[in-house]
């Protein structure tokens, strides 16, 4: 059995915060792949179903984010698996809106839901980012992930969440990097793309014409500094 761990706050206030957004991805995930109804246990909400031929546990803790490891580690040990059964959805505002980034282990990077589970299960555990990108200064970080997605990242947001569920299936299998590059290629097909690195390459310079390319460069006319011309030239400019 594998355990997906999305995380976020209970509550309807809490529901469309991008603090959320790890609730939003166990909740798609859920939606495509048929799992049983949300029941309660573990102290959060769980799902049963299956992933590329995986049993999978999803799980809502609904401790509050700051105590997320104590329903995600409980469920962990009934279960006597390792942190390495363990795959966690959630936030990241050092990444751009849009963005998702994999990797196993690390550190909390300032995130409390990461933190409380790092002190109850260790950090060998999968970590699935989701980009809701940085307000631009510590002070508003607080009010960022705490806010309600605007309207206009619903745009962005609903193709994101449904492509984590179409691919997770790869995540089960171990392949991070196949997750993540059909995660780019999705939003890239369908969406603007989500940062600098997700760009096309810029079109190269546009080429001359083969007929413009082959064709010898004139030099200037040289102007004469004596004689007639010159002369003319020195009436008509008004030059002495």
């Amino acid at each position: 059995m594998l355990v997906f761990a999305g995380l976020g706050n209970p509550g309807a206030k809490y529901q469309n915060n991008r603090h959320n957004v790890g609730f939003m991805a166990a909740d798609a995930i859920a939606r495509r792949h048929s799992f049983s109804p949300w029941s309660k246990k573990f102290q959060g909400l769980i799902s049963e179903g299956s992933l590329g031929g995986e049993k999978i546990l999803l799980i809502k803790p609904q401790t509050f984010m700051n105590l997320s490891g104590q329903s995600v580690g409980e469920a962990l040990r009934f279960y006597k698996l390792e942190p390495s059964a363990l795959t966690v959805f959630y936030d990241e505002i050092d990444l751009a809106a849009g963005k998702v980034r994999v990797k196993v282990g690390g550190g909390s990077g300032g995130h409390n839901g990461i933190r409380s589970l790092d002190q109850h299960v260790g950090n060998a555990y999968r970590r699935v980012r989701i980009g809701v990108g940085h307000p631009g200064v510590k002070e508003m970080v607080h009010g960022h992930v705490l806010g309600d997605f605007a309207k206009a990242d619903r745009e962005w947001l609903d193709v994101l969440l449904d492509a984590i569920a179409d691919d997770a299936g790869l995540l089960a299998k171990g392949d991070d990097n196949s997750f993540m590059n059909r995660i780019t290629l999705t939003l890239r097909d369908k969406l603007v793309p989500t940062g600098d690195d997700d760009r096309p390459p810029p079109k190269a310079p546009k080429q001359q014409s083969h007929i413009r390319q082959t064709r010898p460069q004139q030099p200037p006319a040289k102007v004469p500094e004596s004689g007639p011309m010159a002369a003319m030239l020195k009436k008509l400019f008004g030059k002495d």
